[in-house]
């Protein structure tokens, strides 16, 4: 076990830890002398990040879609850190919805919403208390480049991280006089675990979709796939949004947004240049859907 840094900094609140963005950020929070209360969903995910840690990380099993859950884990972070409060909230956890939303099951965005905005927005609630207890306490809101520039079978999650968006800068601006700072991360295409299980839901759309709507949108969502497919093998590593979540907990004045990777860049720059006609044609072409 390597430990880099022993200064203890304060307490962090991480949500999503189990892989990718949410792992990555917890063991580079640690070694830069956090402590970390990391939220997942499975007891050996949490002994894995204990295994990696200098022994600062404390897995906190949590159900983000569950409120009674939520409050569980404040009751146990707020005994654990005391007066000391809550440095900084890491809104991290999230799920993926892929499909046409004609057929989309109610209750599958229900729960995505439930965790991807419900679930942060609840977090904040119960732990701004802890929050207001330190000075300069920060709250960093982790979004996706889905919420900006929205590709189709995907309009639950765009919705979501849309919404995540927009709160995040009205939340920005009403905690600003208080002096707690927020901020938005804005990944692109991230090499994550969360790759491996959009393919396989992708893959699946024959065996879950009717036949009428394979017959709407078997052809589209094919070329979805292979677009799919080919991003899983293209994306940065997610220490790069390790990095900026930790810039925006540790300096004296984090950015308000930070949009991490090539792809989210250019992405965001069309978005707010581009004309939406032609943002439409360039990126189903893209897809290999023409209309």
């Amino acid at each position: 076990m390597k430990i880099t840094n022993n200064k203890n900094k304060g307490a962090i609140l991480i949500t999503g830890a189990s892989s990718g963005i949410g792992r990555a950020t917890a063991l580079m929070l640690d070694r830069n002398g956090f402590r970390v209360f990391a939220t997942v969903r499975r007891q050996e995910d949490g002994d894995s990040l204990k295994e990696n840690s200098s022994g600062r990380i404390i897995p906190v099993i949590a159900d983000l879609s569950d409120e009674a859950s939520i409050k569980n884990a404040f009751t146990f972070i707020s005994s654990s850190v005391g007066e000391q409060g809550l440095r900084g909230l890491v809104n991290n956890a999230g799920v993926n919805l892929e499909g046409p939303l004609e057929f989309f099951a109610l209750s599958s965005i229900r729960k995505g919403l439930e965790v991807n905005l419900i679930g942060p927005i609840i977090l904040i609630q119960t732990f701004l208390p802890l929050l207001r207890k330190c000075s300069s306490p920060r709250i960093v809101n982790v979004g996706s480049i889905g919420g900006v520039q929205s590709p189709p079978f995907v309009s639950p999650y765009a919705a979501s991280k849309g919404g995540l968006h927009a709160f995040t800068v009205s939340l920005r601006r009403e905690l600003l006089p208080f002096g707690i700072h927020v901020s938005l991360v804005i990944p692109g295409n991230i090499r994550t675990p969360i790759w491996d299980k959009i393919t396989e839901r992708v893959k699946r759309f024959s065996d879950d979709y009717t036949a009428e709507a394979m017959a709407l949108y078997g052809g589209a969502f094919s070329a979805f796939q292979k677009t799919t497919e080919r991003m899983a093998t293209r994306g940065i590593p997610p220490e790069r949004v390790a990095r900026a979540v930790a810039h925006a907990l540790a300096k004296k004045r984090p950015k308000t947004r930070y949009i991490v990777g090539l792809d989210a860049k250019l992405q965001s720059f069309a978005a707010r240049w581009v004309p939406d006609r032609i943002q439409d044609r360039v990126l189903l072409r893209v897809l290999g859907i023409h209309p």
